[in-house]
């Protein structure tokens, strides 16, 4: 049985990485946020413009406790999902968890591009975006540090993939 949770700010990777261990594998692959929006039959914009985030983490909560049952896949948390409840300690009970890691330029460079499709950033200029990403980062940091292992998102080292999964 394999479950692996990548965690890590939005942008740098979880679900391109996600897939590309999943197919590399032969692994199931989830992102969570896709999950809640087949669940629910909405977006995760919907969702948080009709619960607000408090009622948004509770339901990814929900699903995150549903979906750690899941054996032989590769979980995409959302970006906000290790800084809510207990969550992180429930990924890393349930499984290996690996901290994509990379640093506030290399994801507002990402992120720049598809701002429109995170209710986050939608309306901010390049200048508050940045500032936005420097600021949550720093206090998603420590959450995401409380994973098992942490990996460079831009020059990733697939060594540590075949040892969890040799396992």
């Amino acid at each position: 049985m394999k479950r692996i949770f990548l965690v890590g700010y939005m942008g740098s990777g979880k679900t391109t990485i996600g897939k590309m261990l999943a197919e590399k594998y032969g692994l199931e692959f989830m992102d969570l946020d896709h999950y809640i929006e087949q669940r629910y039959f909405k977006s995760i914009n919907q969702i948080f413009q009709e619960k607000g985030e408090d009622g948004f983490r509770r339901i990814e909560r929900n699903l995150l406790n549903e979906v750690s049952e899941f054996e032989d896949i590769v979980i995409s948390a959302g970006g906000g999902t290790p800084c809510f409840f207990d969550n992180m300690e429930l990924m890393n009970k349930m499984g290996e968890t690996v901290y994509l890691q990379a640093s506030a330029e290399v994801l507002f460079d990402y992120l720049r591009t598809a701002k429109s499709e995170r209710p986050l950033l939608r309306e901010k200029t390049d200048e508050e975006m940045l500032v936005y990403i420097r600021e949550s980062l720093e206090k998603r940091i420590p959450f995401y540090e409380m994973a098992k292992h942490t990996v460079d998102a831009r020059n990733l080292d697939m060594s540590l993939f075949d040892k969890l999964l040799a396992r």
